[in-house]
């Protein structure tokens, strides 16, 4: 059987599929005819967040049984047309918990202690400490959109800091709340509360947009916001007027609705720490990332092994 790797991914991937059996196509950037040419023949696609798994191509995939996303998310995956044609979907949701959580904290502590300004101001030959002041984490309310397990371990890394954790989350239940020492609140009691937010949802109809102007004119002013999930959840326009107009005091962005953000004007303000989707990007959790999406397309193929199915229904079909 062969095996598409459309983007590009931690060579462990590709040799644990070849020595399970699996004939390994590495084409990363592979895309418009040329992808589909490559993918007309495959049993299993893997891709991460650059292509985009849409109905067209996966028409063009006669023989598709699998489609792997080597990450948490499957936004770039049409999983309602997956589940037409009966086409398994994997990701590997956990495997960069740890990464995402501190690039989460650090963005958090960047944006407390102006890191990034400050650092620049030094660079251009100049020692100005007043212009600089920033504030502790300790003691501050951190409310958290979405208690899953980077929300979960987010937290944890928040408490050692002695902050005081509240989230907000619908799906998750009461004992998970406790568990992990959380207070539970609904969405607007949490805008309310918080010194700082940091979001951790998937982003759906649901969840677009979740943080707006609504949400900025019930807030603190001294509010920090860190998105390290998707960008759409806060809405750019609205974040760059509230920061502009005072009504929050800063941002740190690491995702945006659209990717590379282009010439967006939310990235020229002063008050905003912004990295290029680099949650995820560690030496340790590409490799993990890579490791479970191999092992868990090539368990689906040879043993109908569903852990990790984003569309448990296809197992069943």
């Amino acid at each position: 059987m062969k095996i598409l790797i459309a983007d590009h991914v931690d060579d462990c991937c590709g040799n644990i599929l070849r020595e399970r059996g699996f004939v390994v196509d590495y084409s990363p950037g592979a895309s418009g005819e040329q992808l589909f040419e490559k993918i007309a023949d495959a049993d299993g696609l893997i891709v991460r967040s650059a292509t985009k798994v849409t109905a067209e191509v996966m028409a063009r995939a006669l023989k598709l049984k699998v489609v792997g996303r080597a990450g948490a998310g499957v936004d770039n995956i049409d999983v309602a047309a997956a589940i037409k044609r009966g086409i398994a979907v994997f990701n590997a949701a956990a495997a960069n918990t740890l990464s995402a959580s501190e690039h989460t904290l650090a963005l958090m502590l960047a944006l407390a202690r102006e890191i990034p300004r400050a650092n620049l101001s030094l660079a251009q030959g100049k020692w100005n400490r007043s212009a600089f002041q920033g504030v502790e984490l300790f003691g501050k309310i951190l409310g958290i959109i979405g208690l899953g397990k980077i929300g979960r371990a987010v937290a944890a890394r928040s408490q050692a800091f002695g902050m005081e954790v509240i989230a907000f989350d619908p799906l998750i239940g009461p004992e998970v709340f406790a568990n992990a020492g959380v207070e539970s609140c609904t969405l607007n009691d949490l805008i309310r509360r918080s010194d700082f937010i940091t979001i951790h949802a998937p982003f759906s109809g649901d969840t677009k947009y979740l943080i707006g102007e609504a949400q900025f004119r019930i807030c603190k002013p001294s509010l920090r916001i860190i998105n390290t999930a998707r960008g759409g959840i806060i809405d750019e326009l609205a974040l760059y007027q509230a920061l502009k107009d005072g009504r929050v005091t800063g941002a740190a962005i690491d995702v945006f609705e659209k990717e590379p953000p282009g010439d967006l004007p939310l990235l020229k303000l002063e008050n905003v720490v912004a990295t290029p989707h680099l949650g995820a990007n560690t030496v340790e959790a590409q490799r993990r990332v890579a490791e479970e999406i191999a092992r868990s397309v090539a368990d689906f193929l040879l043993n109908k092994k569903v852990d990790n199915i984003v569309n448990p229904d296809v197992s069943n079909s």
